[in-house]
């Protein structure tokens, strides 16, 4: 190897050895390895068997800097040739046949090397993460992929970021130009995923709020958000400013704690309900904001390994921040950052999925018109999981296939395997759910055939014969994902396939009762993570479907229907009462001030 070689690989560069009387003018030579064999010039200067370059006579060392990459790139029809970005830097010139001088080669493949490896991790960080991951001796939690692919529950850190899907939409320059006055404000501690800190914000300082790791076991790392003791008694302030009813006691409060998750998250329903949907959007990037700062240093929000249990208060909080900047999102049409969100919020529990996301996920993935996402999500969790016995599994897997039959740019014999899957998914799916198709149509403004809405199968005796817990689920699906159907195509394949339906049923199929006889033993009430799911849905008609146990209880928007086997870490201190029950006047301003004590 050349010296000149040797140099680059060390990060040396010409003129960094120590000076020497007389060492300011020399000849530049292609050869160094002839510099200590003393100087042989033919006359003219030239050397003899040279290349026929004259020598350059440099008084100013630094002029060697643009000398020296003229060296480097050879020219072709004098300009600089490009033929050493090939395949030989990646897999060490094997099989090639060497022609010229193999230092040369060699020494261009180095020099270039090292920027086309610079670009190539500029544009996928996400890989260099993995890698950085993969070389701290840490466990990679998670399911083990099926394949080489990435496993179904990897979040991708440029789909957390609106912006990238706004772009796509409105093009750089629309998304940009309201950024752009912020980048001179305040300088904030730290860089975050979730969401971006704004100038308006107040001056963040850490509220005594810390993540600690619990333990690792089988690949999973389980860690749990702790609070400080500043930290409680603004926790215990806020649970007496809820209890007061008044949202300003809570706006009194994030006077003094600005970044206190619970008054925040609490405070942006009181201005949703309000309509000021701004307002509440910011007051949620806030929480999670402060969330993010005091994440553990080995917690991953794309590994999928990183689990929260929800039945730690202190974790909860994370989830419905979550939450709600997953819904704010979808209204803000980046259905695709949506994705990425309710996966993450998935990936935190998976097994018991505290908020019910997989009653969601599906909706968000066919918006996003990511379609293979959501037909492989289904095939590698129908084994273990049972998701087609969800109505909005059942009905909107075949709807993907169906979709993906409709795209032009697939070949057609994979188009025309879309069609069949599609059509016989949605078969079982109307078998299992026949209550579904009428309020289907109903919300798409069809008016079925007299054949098949007097029909005894789908008439209205089949919705008023499922059970409640199944109407909750065909009620939410209906309310959120009904518009999915509209389309004069996508109806046309239903009607299709209803036909098809309604001969098996006359022809007597056995699939039918059994059907049936399902439904009656697998729907006798909903847990109690659905009914949760159905509260921070909102959706009416659902809402409506809860059972009285559920709709009779104080539901709080900081905490809706917490577990009943909460994990407690510290006990919030009784409150001092001793006003007296006979004192009127006592009793009086207790009603008007809920802090008032007789000290």
């Amino acid at each position: 190897m050349s010296r000149r070689a040797l140099r680059r690989l060390r990060g040396e560069q010409r003129g960094q050895e120590p000076l020497e009387p007389g060492a300011l003018q020399f000849v530049l030579r292609d050869d160094d390895d002839a510099e200590e064999e003393g100087p042989k010039r033919g006359p003219g200067g030239r050397r003899p068997g040279g290349s026929g370059k004259e020598g350059v006579q440099v008084n100013n060392r630094f002029e060697l800097i643009n000398v020296e990459d003229l060296e480097d790139d050879p020219v072709v029809n004098g300009e600089k040739s490009d033929c050493v970005l090939t395949d030989a830097a990646v897999s060490g010139n094997k099989g090639r046949i060497q022609r010229g001088n193999p230092e040369t080669k060699r020494e261009g493949n180095v020099a270039k090397a090292a920027p086309l490896e610079q670009e190539s991790g500029m544009e996928d960080i996400d890989r260099i993460l993995e890698r950085i991951e993969d070389g701290s001796g840490l466990s990679r939690p998670g399911p083990p992929p099926l394949s080489s692919r990435k496993h179904v529950l990897y979040v991708e850190h440029r789909h957390l970021n609106p912006d990238t899907e706004l772009k796509r939409y409105f093009g750089a320059r629309a998304v940009l130009g309201e950024q752009r006055p912020r980048q001179r404000q305040r300088v904030y501690p730290k860089c975050t995923w979730l969401t971006t800190p704004k100038s308006t914000w107040p001056r963040y300082s850490k509220p005594g709020l810390s993540m600690r790791l619990l333990e690792s076991k089988k690949g999973l790392s389980f860690f749990a958000f702790e609070h400080s003791e500043e930290y409680q008694q603004a926790q215990h302030k806020f649970l007496v400013a809820v209890e007061s009813m008044e949202p300003n006691n809570i706006v009194v409060l994030l006077q003094t704690s600005p970044y206190h998750v619970d008054s925040l998250l609490q405070l942006s329903d009181a201005c949703r309900f309000q309509e000021d949907q701004e307002m509440a959007r910011d007051l949620i990037e806030r929480a999670l904001y402060s969330m993010e700062c005091a994440f553990h240093p080995l917690f991953s929000l794309t590994s999928g390994a990183c689990r929260l249990d929800y039945r730690r208060p202190e974790n909860r909080s994370f989830y419905l921040a979550l939450y709600k900047q997953m819904s704010f999102l979808e209204k803000r049409g980046c259905p695709r950052t949506a994705l990425e969100f309710c996966k993450l919020i998935l990936s935190l529990e998976p097994d018991e999925d505290p908020l019910c996301m997989l009653l969601l996920v599906d909706h968000l993935a066919l918006r996003a018109r990511n379609y293979e996402y959501l037909i492989r999500l289904f095939q590698e969790w129908e084994p273990h999981r049972n998701l087609s016995q969800l109505p909005n599994f059942a009905f909107s897997v075949p709807l993907a296939y169906f979709l993906l039959s409709q795209q032009p740019d697939l070949p057609q014999h994979e188009r025309s395997s879309a069609r069949e899957k599609a059509s016989l998914l949605v078969q079982q799916a109307l078998t299992m759910f026949p209550g579904v198709l009428m309020p289907l149509l109903e919300y798409c403004s069809v008016r079925p055939d007299a054949s098949v809405s007097n029909h005894r199968f789908f008439g209205p005796d089949a919705e008023i014969s499922q059970p409640p817990a199944l109407t909750q689920l065909v009620s939410l699906y209906l309310g959120r994902s009904h518009f999915l159907w509209k389309e004069p195509a996508t109806m046309s394949w239903l009607e299709e396939n209803v036909r098809e339906v309604l001969q098996a049923v006359d022809a007597g199929d056995p699939a039918v009762e059994a059907c049936e006889n399902r439904r009656k033993m697998l729907y006798q009430r909903a847990p109690r993570n659905i009914h949760r799911h159905v509260i921070l849905s909102e959706i009416r008609e659902a809402v409506a479907a809860l059972p009285p146990d559920v709709t009779t209880q104080s539901v709080m928007g900081f905490d809706p229907l917490p577990p009943l086997d909460t994990i407690y870490s510290y006990v919030r201190p009784e409150r001092l009462s001793p006003v007296s029950h006979g004192n009127t006047v006592a009793l009086f301003f207790r009603s008007l001030l809920p802090n008032y004590t007789v000290e």
